[in-house]
């Protein structure tokens, strides 16, 4: 299978919004600007969560400033990564407590035999679909199996993106190997596009709208949906950190399910965290597509993507689910 890597190494410009502010730091070592919700009080744990600068992460800095995690008696800052990679070797470290990202990568470093472990859920995809593929309405791609011999673009290769692209492939007929996937940043994804460069490009909000705004451009479908109610993040740790400290993690995913289920609950003040945590305007975070967020975590789902990540080669070898999720 053909996997071109076409490096992000631009700046995302201010305009790209959900990728490029953040109100955290950064997992390179820069100093943190969220602030720890308890201040100095020696009452609270001190504990770091990584996060990336994208929408539904609001719902962690939403907890924190609710003060929901100071009344599990945790002190958190928040630092900011890019990606999985960033984040799961910070959290292997213990540079950084804790992380919300994608369980895939989770899968892949528990494979690879660093010790991690998911300790609640966190995103999930809901409809409408919050992220999803679009095509130029003159391409000819109007099924899955169309992809075949094709070029999709994704931010990051070997992520649940282009995984879940193979096995829809797949069920519609087609022969997943014979599909292209190419790095290219969200915000440069639509200009690509349009110019013939690529043949499909999976974005999630706030550049699927602004795609499915744009003369010519149509929907295809979301990959993410060839397993049912697939995470789309997970709250993890490492394995040495919550053998450790199992009180502290314990009130950490509580936390965590406590936040999340509060940014449900109020729409409005939801969309105002996301607001003030990415810098997006409020207008376009009025009318994005939000994942189903909750602390509650299904096993079965991700036993079902750990398989799927075999089949197509993501995986090696398949973890040890009770390695994997915490009891």
């Amino acid at each position: 299978m053909s996997r071109t890597r076409t490096l992000a190494v631009a700046a995302l410009a201010a305009s790209a919004l959900v990728l490029t502010a953040c109100s955290g730091g950064s997992l390179s070592g820069e100093e943190p600007s969220s602030a720890p919700s308890g201040g100095s009080s020696g009452d609270l744990t001190p504990v770091t969560v990584g996060l990336l600068p994208i929408a539904p992460a609001a719902a962690v800095q939403l907890g924190i400033d609710e003060g929901i995690f100071e009344k599990h008696g945790l002190d958190v800052t928040v630092q900011s990564g890019q990606g999985g990679a960033a984040l799961l070797p910070a959290v292997s470290s213990q540079s950084i407590e804790f992380a919300v990202g994608n369980p895939l990568s989770v899968l892949v470093a528990v494979s690879q035999g660093l010790g991690m472990e998911i300790i609640a859920g966190y995103s999930a995809i809901t409809t409408p679909e919050p992220s999803g593929i679009v095509v130029m309405e003159d391409s000819g791609i109007d099924t899955w199996a169309d992809l075949e011999g094709k070029t999709v673009a994704l931010n990051a290769v070997n992520t649940q993106g282009d995984l879940g692209t193979m096995a829809m492939v797949e069920a519609d007929g087609g022969d997943p190997s014979k599909v292209s996937f190419t790095e290219i940043p969200f915000p440069d994804q639509l200009a690509q596009l349009e110019q013939g460069h690529i043949d499909a490009s999976w974005t999630p909000e706030p550049f699927l709208t602004a795609s499915l705004e744009t003369p010519g451009v149509k929907w295809l479908g979301d990959p993410l949906t060839a397993i049912d109610d697939l995470y789309t993040m997970v709250t993890f740790t490492s394995t040495a950190y919550a053998d450790a400290n199992p009180e502290v993690t314990d009130a950490f995913a509580a936390a965590i399910a406590e936040s999340t289920a509060l940014a449900m609950d109020d729409d409005e003040l939801y969309r105002q965290a996301i607001v003030d945590y990415t810098g997006m305007d409020a207008e376009v975070v009025a009318n994005i597509r939000l994942e189903a967020l909750s602390g509650d975590l299904d096993p079965s789902i991700i036993e079902e993507l750990s398989a799927t990540a075999l089949k197509y080669g993501f995986l090696d070898t398949e973890p040890d689910m009770d390695a994997v999720i915490r009891k």
